[in-house]
């Protein structure tokens, strides 16, 4: 194919001359089809504790002078950076890994998106005491950002220890002796996955988040140029409920985020790039305490042939005086022998703990560990290639109809 420039492809894009396949379209073609894509629209939805929130809230306790203490839903917030001496507003961090009990950051999140009272509670100079009740809209700024989101992959999880394990790699204490595996990471239709030279993406590419639009800001914390993540900035109004959320592991709540990006095809190179498919991603299987790799698997065991959703068999359902499956639901999305679609993550716990009710293949991997082949079977993921496909989709229809501007970066994330 002959090589192409940004403002070729966005001056197709504003005719409507331009050829826009999601990844998972792409990877479909022939290499004839291919060739004549423009721009392949990617996604990820998965855990990101790298997130945090930037709020300016309101208040209208006329007493109030300035904030010392504070609190959204029980969720601590860090007071700051600018003080706001008696404008009635506070300034305030809320980290995504910020939990009160089983309910965190992630679910704060996704309640100010879903339009609900938030509790503020705090102390003002002078013991003032606030406690009011806000909604997003009321609140001037309103900014979701990122240190550490949207990994090139990750690594599949398991517990060669004798003794069960609480860890943030899974949603119960993870069995010992790899006896199961835990998976993170959207594959082949994974952002990074789709330009991992970062060729076009850099500091000014405009993505989704969570169905609104951000920005990507730089590299993210540990991030190196083989093993990239990004760190982004997007406006929390206007962001879609469903895709947000917050998923509750054995050690606590994290925070879930969706991104979906567009792939400009500029040269045989990124068209290369774009290809790869799930098979030939690599996907190491490490020690969930030391993250060092025992084996490797490749996403192939992970996306190829599965179930990407769970299905119900409510007449199986026996009315056990525990739930088993609905109190380890990471979501809270199980209701007797119902699935609330909306709050569903599509981690297929339930269909490992309650399979006569809920049924889902979720894959194993087939590795080598000390000699002996072992099939490992996936108990829980950590990423949601559905959703991530139906963001995908999103953004190519955004292209089409010109509600998302392709951009081109002003920067590169590496030399």
């Amino acid at each position: 194919m002959s090589s192409r420039t940004f403002d070729d492809i966005k001056k197709k894009l504003k005719n409507g001359d331009a050829v826009v396949m999601t990844a998972e379209e792409l990877k479909k073609c022939s290499m004839r089809e291919a060739s004549e894509a423009d721009v392949v629209t990617t996604g990820t939805r998965g855990l990101m504790s790298g997130t945090y929130a930037v709020l300016t809230i309101p208040i209208r306790n006329s007493k109030f002078s300035r904030a010392e203490k504070l609190s959204l839903n029980g969720i601590e917030a860090h007071v700051g950076p600018c003080p706001n001496e008696n404008l009635n507003l506070i300034e305030a961090m809320v980290f995504g890994t910020k939990s009160n009990g089983r309910y965190g950051a992630g679910h704060l999140f996704r309640d100010m998106l879903d339009g609900k009272p938030i509790s503020v509670e705090g102390i003002g100079k002078g013991n003032i005491e606030i406690s009011e009740d806000v909604f997003l809209e009321d609140m001037p700024y309103a900014k979701l950002m990122a240190t550490r989101n949207a990994f090139r992959n990750y690594s599949a999880m398991i517990n060669p220890h004798n003794s069960p394990l609480s860890t943030i790699f899974n949603a119960v204490a993870f069995p010992p002796r790899c006896t199961e595996a835990t998976v993170s990471g959207c594959g082949s239709i994974n952002p990074i996955q789709n330009d991992p030279l970062l060729k076009t993406i850099g500091v000014g590419t405009k993505v989704l988040i969570n169905g609104s639009e951000g920005f990507i800001i730089g590299t993210g914390t540990r991030s190196t140029v083989e093993s990239p993540n990004l760190s982004m900035c997007a406006d929390m109004k206007g962001m879609n409920p469903e895709y947000a959320g917050g998923f509750i592991t054995s050690e606590g709540p994290e925070c879930i985020v969706s991104w979906a990006l567009p792939i400009p095809i500029l040269d045989d190179e990124t068209l290369a790039a774009a290809l790869i498919n799930d098979c030939e991603i690599s996907l190491p299987v490490s020690d969930v305490t030391t993250r060092k790799p025992m084996a490797y698997a490749d996403y192939g065991q992970v996306w190829d042939n599965v179930s990407l959703s769970v299905k119900v068999y409510p007449d199986s359902c026996k009315k056990c005086s525990v739930c088993h499956a609905a109190e380890s639901c990471p979501t809270d999305a199980i209701y007797g022998a119902e699935i609330n679609r909306k709050r569903c993550f599509n981690c297929g716990l339930c269909s490992t703990i309650c399979p006569n009710v809920f049924h889902a293949d979720l894959g194993s991997l087939n590795v080598q560990i000390e000699s002996k082949i072992k099939k490992i079977p996936i108990s829980c993921r950590q990423s949601d290639r559905l959703r991530a496909l139906n963001l995908a989709g999103e953004l190519k229809k955004k292209l089409i109809d010109h509600s998302f501007v392709l951009t081109e970066p002003v920067s590169k994330l590496y030399p």
